[in-house]
């Protein structure tokens, strides 16, 4: 009779296998577009999967920075993740090639760069047990600080953010006379009000979500570089939920991103910080040309150290700038 229940128990199990509730951690903090679009894309997957698949977020960095969710998925505790390039680097470090100053200036830069390299990404984050479902352009990245920067000079004087754990970063904006101070992301603002720095590179709809911008409030108006973001998931995870629902799930997460695209987001974000006291530099073109020199200067601590050397090439290559 115990053979006959233990049988169906099986049969039954394997018939009609258990809901699978996905743990996603993000650093975007909790109301904005990104956080949104995650509890849309979370609805959506548990409609097209009769319910069979639940994502549960965790928002804004609780469960810690995006190393600590490379970390907590290879260990089970979550078991997927919605995290710029920075993160995907921690696994692949081919995503490096999208960390190269001032290359990326417009979306065409970005399209070209990820046509040419996401197949590769993709199948390397595979290989390493990650399954990529997403990656497109989020925003662009800028100066804020609380003292004005139009030079590289200028930002040699100041203090300024850089991710914890990635000590090759530190080392390379050391050695080119700069000073970096190594924080996890969910420090940032106590750290700008303490004085421990006072300069970010930043979004500018993260420097007005996080209220970053009232100490560091002011910006240069130049694309230092582009912010990646990506949906991954753990790829035991994904292949316990049924193949069928696979290309659906998918399909959800690329259209709900396109779909959520808010190319005025930047400039809403910019003009609501302006309100409140934030002060845009623009530069002339004498010292465009300063900055563009610095990054040559510091390409030879990338090129092959940071960034793997054909892919920084590809970069240069492709988007010419």
């Amino acid at each position: 009779m115990r053979k006959i229940l233990l049988i169906s128990f099986l049969i039954n199990s394997l018939m009609f296998p258990r809901n699978i509730v996905v743990k996603m951690a993000t650093l975007a903090p909790e109301g904005t577009d990104w956080h949104g679009m995650l509890i849309e894309m979370g609805q959506k997957w548990k409609n097209a999967t009769k319910g069979k698949v639940k994502l549960r977020i965790y928002p804004g960095g609780v469960l810690g920075d995006e190393r600590d969710m490379v970390r907590k998925m290879r260990i089970g505790q979550i078991h997927a993740a919605g995290m710029t390039a920075e993160g995907l680097s921690e696994i692949v470090s081919e995503f490096s090639g999208y960390f190269v100053p001032l290359a990326y200036q417009n979306s065409d830069d970005v399209a070209a760069v990820t046509e040419k390299l996401l197949p590769e990404f993709k199948l390397k984050l595979e290989e390493k047990g990650f399954k990529l479902l997403y990656l497109g352009e989020l925003t662009w990245v800028y100066w804020f600080s609380s003292e004005p920067i139009r030079t590289p000079e200028d930002l040699k004087k100041r203090k300024f953010f850089t991710w914890a754990g990635d000590f090759k970063w530190e080392k390379v904006y050391k050695n080119a006379g700069y000073t970096p101070v190594p924080l996890a992301s969910t420090d940032i603002l106590s750290s700008l009000q303490t004085g421990l720095i006072n300069t970010i590179p930043m979004p500018p709809i993260y420097a007005l979500a996080q209220q970053s911008f009232s100490i560091a409030n002011n910006m240069l108006d130049l694309k230092w570089g582009v912010l990646m973001a990506g949906i991954v998931v753990d790829l035991n995870t994904w292949n316990k939920i049924p193949q069928k629902y696979h290309q659906d799930l998918i399909d959800i997460t690329m259209s709900i991103q396109e779909k959520n695209k808010n190319n005025n987001a930047e400039r809403q974000a910019i003009d609501a910080m302006k309100q409140y006291g934030l002060t845009i530099h623009t530069i002339n073109d004498e010292e465009r040309a300063l900055w563009d020199e610095e990054v040559n200067r510091v390409s030879k601590y990338l090129r092959g150290n940071i960034i793997p050397e054909t892919i920084y090439d590809t970069v240069i290559k492709l988007t010419d700038n």
